[in-house]
């Protein structure tokens, strides 16, 4: 079938931006970003080239984890606004053209949950079975979340005397899937926000979400997604689950729902390209990341790989070895506070490469041009830094940096009020803000406009079949996507040298030229298809294959 048979998948050529509402505008001044703000902000949005708004939770919270811990998965935190404008920030994104998800996170409540503090009260109480208890903790227990924070995945509650399961903090008692009446409050959540102009969830944890009590045997724990897919659809054929999958690629396959089953998860972040990606950085080598891309694998129309750069948590290199992890961290995380949980980086990617725009816009170029959907964490459009002030995954949590102003441009409060301070360093708002790079094509916001441009006209890198091409050189990665629209190709150097890179792209009907998506040049091909690309250091160089029939603008 083809793509243009099938556009109702939107989110097969979407550009994915994630950003938290408490600190991306403040419109009332009291400190806190709010959907008011983020409504006056969707302009620059839309520029950018967003086709979907990824929300972090803006429910009411206690924020012991940044709003991860809820106390009501239907409401609004009142420091953010009301449901009211909730729906108008969506329909106004949506008369700009972008979808609005939001996180999805009922592996857990917060402990302040009207839920928990009834089930705390009495082991008869109706909410008891909501979370998984136990007398003793069992003598074999998982792995905490957060080495380090917590050192058991069980709390006592002194006044039950049973100890509850928290997966992550002790502040985040598990809820309890085996319970049908958890699973009737989930599929009410999410019919409830789809009603409000939802187009889906990025779920979080799912390993967590699905996973029963121990000794309690449910069956296959997928058939749970499988109902939350199929309630979805029910509902509103555009919604997507996007999952939070770190596991190998043959167990995220089950994720997706494996053939002959019913799809479970839309879309999945590739975790172990964005690990090899590093590893990839830090050797200035492009083969671990070849290695990972011809490793994925090849998913159903229906599917999809998102592709990420950063994200709101510590950037995790969980998969690598741990010859390969000590690697990335001498390169990118040499001092102790750049590290958390022993397994990841909580530092923005410019610092890491120095400031150095060259790989920066390399970068940013493999985001959107490997194959699958980009997703965009906020302030990379303008190379935001870290804080390290704010501790662990907070350096990278702070405010949006709009202006040189007085906190940014974010809010004209007293910085005592703020949710956390922007950086002092040469990352301070001084340095990098949106109204400065705005009107400059060359600055990195232009650059990553660009990119957003040629990717949202090359449909073939969502929708294509992807092949890495040999380069004969190991710092370069080329590769090719191929769709019924097209063949797309592009290069990148991953070495601090120029190169001249001899590719050949296979046969060609006579007179075909390679395209140049960056500038207006083609290049003859012979009929293998051979062509020489040049390449600077940290280069990069984006073609289509244009045969004589070719009427599609190149």
């Amino acid at each position: 079938m083809r793509i243009t048979d099938r556009s109702d998948l939107w989110w097969k050529t979407a550009v994915v931006y994630c950003l938290d509402v408490e600190t991306y505008m403040d419109w009332n001044d009291d400190g806190f970003g709010d959907f008011e703000g983020l409504a006056h902000r969707l302009d620059h949005l839309a520029e950018l080239g967003v086709t979907c708004i990824w929300l972090m939770p803006f429910q009411p919270s206690p924020d012991r984890d940044d709003g991860y811990d809820i106390t009501d998965f239907t409401g609004v935190d009142p420091r953010l606004g009301a449901l009211g404008d909730v729906g108008e920030f969506t329909r106004t994104a949506r008369d700009r053209g972008m979808r609005v998800i939001i996180d999805f996170v009922m592996n857990h409540t917060s402990d302040r949950h009207p839920w928990f503090t009834a089930a705390r009260r009495s082991r008869n109480s109706p909410y008891r079975d909501y979370y998984v208890w136990r007398d003793e903790p069992p003598a074999k227990q998982a792995a905490t979340v957060f080495p380090g924070e917590e050192d058991s995945v069980w709390e006592l509650d002194e006044r039950s005397g049973q100890y509850y399961l928290h997966s992550f903090y002790r502040h985040q008692p598990d809820l309890n899937i085996a319970n049908p009446a958890v699973r009737d409050e989930i599929a009410k959540t999410l019919g409830y926000w789809l009603e409000l102009g939802i187009s889906g969830f990025r779920v979080d944890a799912v390993p967590f979400l699905i996973e029963p009590p121990e000794g309690v045997d449910i069956g296959d724990p997928h058939e749970f997604l499988r109902d939350i897919r199929r309630f979805l659809q029910r509902r509103s054929s555009e919604a997507v689950l996007l999952g939070e999958v770190n596991l190998p690629y043959d167990q995220q396959l089950e994720f997706f729902g494996r053939p002959g089953n019913p799809p479970e998860l839309t879309m999945q972040f590739d975790f172990l390209g964005m690990q090899a990606l590093y590893l990839s950085l830090a050797r200035e080598d492009a083969r671990p990341l070849a290695e990972s891309l011809a490793k994925r694998p090849v998913l159903e129309p229906e599917a999809q790989w998102a592709n990420f750069v950063r994200n709101h948590d510590e950037l995790t290199l969980d998969k690598l070895s741990d010859a390969e992890r000590q690697e990335v961290f001498d390169a990118f995380a040499p001092e102790e506070w750049m590290r958390v949980y022993d397994r990841g980086i909580a530092r923005r990617l410019p610092p890491m490469l120095d400031g150095d725009p060259r790989r920066i816009r390399m970068v940013y170029s493999l985001l959107f041009s490997l194959p699958g959907t980009p997703v965009l964490f906020y302030g990379e459009e303008i190379g935001m830094g870290e804080n390290r002030d704010e501790g662990g995954r907070m350096t990278v949590r702070t405010p949006m940096q709009w202006t040189s102003g007085r906190n940014g441009g974010f809010s004209r409060a007293a910085p005592r009020r703020l949710p956390a301070a922007p950086p002092t360093d040469g990352y301070s708002p001084e340095h990098v803000n949106v109204e400065s790079q705005m009107h400059d094509p060359d600055s990195l916001l232009g650059v990553i406009r660009s990119f957003a441009v040629r990717y949202r006209s090359s449909p073939e890198i969502g929708w294509g079949r992807p092949e890495v091409l040999p380069s004969g050189q190991d710092a370069v990665l080329a590769h090719r996507i191929t769709a019924d629209v097209g063949r797309f190709v592009a290069v990148h150097n991953f070495a601090p040298t120029p190169t001249v890179v001899a590719l050949e792209l296979g046969p060609v009907p006579p007179d075909s030229v390679l395209s140049d998506l960056f500038a207006v040049d083609t290049f003859e091909l012979d009929e293998r298809g051979r062509i020489d690309v040049h390449l600077d250091a940290y280069g990069y160089r984006w073609f289509r294959i244009v045969e004589p029939d070719d009427r599609r603008l190149t």
